[in-house]
């Protein structure tokens, strides 16, 4: 009796071990495609400009942060914006044009404001803003927070929150992997639009 009591305890165990066990992980049907592995810099199309600029991924920034000066919030209705300039010769990563000093100047709504401790310095203020841009031939839509990376090489880091939601993995050993372009218009280009 002792031995067919035990029997069925193990049974019973084994039952709830087996009704309470996590179901498996199914993968979503949208993601039967590998994802896409970058490099840790890689071209980036600025989709209202058609600007292209080197954009360093960053799997220590959780947000994604654009070179952005003379930034000043404004009510539009009652929205808060930000007007913003990004000097492309600050960095000097987009081919040469005639004209070295090409600002491009951007008015957007404010999508939330964050405050960045900063290791002995004071804390910093910043603007987030949701921008589309394409890289390796896609186009996405992220948040960038505004700062003035001047004194950095690239005018834009591509944040975790940009590549966990849209399925990126990086190489951190190498650069320029993406096998698809984005279209891109010459800063010479460009400005003969803007004179004609």
């Amino acid at each position: 009796m002792k031995l067919g009591l035990s029997l069925w305890a193990a049974v019973i165990i084994t039952l709830v071990g087996v009704a309470f066990t996590a179901p498996p992980v199914v993968a979503d049907e949208d993601r039967n495609e590998a994802p896409d592995t970058l490099g840790f810099v890689e071209w980036i199309v600025l989709h209202d400009t058609g600007v292209r600029v080197k954009a360093r991924l960053d799997t220590g920034a959780k947000t994604s942060s654009l070179h952005a000066v003379n930034v000043e919030p404004f009510e539009k209705g009652d929205e808060e914006w930000v007007s913003f300039e990004l000097p492309l010769d600050d960095h000097k990563e987009v081919e040469d044009a005639e004209d070295d000093n090409v600002v491009l100047h951007f008015e957007m709504p404010v999508e939330r404001t964050v405050l960045i401790k900063r290791k002995g310095a004071e804390s910093q203020r910043r603007y987030v803003v949701n921008m589309d841009f394409c890289i390796a031939g896609r186009v996405y839509e992220t948040q960038f927070s505004l700062t003035d990376r001047s004194r950095f090489h690239y005018a834009a880091i591509l944040g975790r929150r940009f590549m966990g939601d849209d399925d990126v993995l990086v190489s951190s050993s190498e650069s320029f992997l993406a096998k698809n372009e984005c279209d891109y218009q010459t800063l010479d280009e460009l400005q003969a639009e803007k004179d004609g």
